[in-house]
């Protein structure tokens, strides 16, 4: 599984706008300015943000983007679900009816192992981790 660039760039997106003031509107312009993405695609990376109630729109002139959500309770798992859907390891954990060999599959557990644990990594960190990260690094690479 690869995490497709749409969503690469609607994590970048949305720790953006957690790293601006609470309840302030972002232009759309600054976003693309700053993530280095164009309207179109800006567009297509926040409409199911938008319908997973991550980020709110306000539409006409001064119109732009802002969470819908406080960032310490919007996490990778939400972002990640938003974009690309629910998140399944192999095809057997999708649909019980996708592989008849389940009940013997010696890699069925651990398909199920690892999807447990790789929600559980992504459940952990809230985008204000990743803000704070970001300004560790920022900081390291700057002394």
């Amino acid at each position: 599984m690869v995490i497709t660039r749409a969503t690469e760039y609607a994590i970048r997106t949305i720790v953006y706008l957690a790293q601006q003031p609470r309840s302030e509107i972002v232009l759309k312009k600054d976003i693309c300015r700053t993530q280095n993405v164009t309207p179109a695609f800006l567009t297509k990376i926040l409409q199911p943000l938008i319908k997973a109630g991550i980020v709110s729109s306000q539409r006409g002139v001064g119109g732009g983007f802002l969470l819908a959500r406080d960032p310490d309770k919007i996490t990778l798992l939400d972002i990640l679900q938003a974009e690309e859907g629910e998140l399944k390891l192999n095809h057997c954990l999708v649909d019980d009816d996708a592989c008849h060999r389940d009940s013997y599959c010696s890699a069925h557990e651990v398909w199920h192992e690892a999807q447990r644990e790789m929600v559980q990594v992504l459940e952990k960190y809230s985008i204000v981790e990743l803000v704070h990260r970001e300004k560790e690094k920022l900081t390291q690479l700057g002394a």
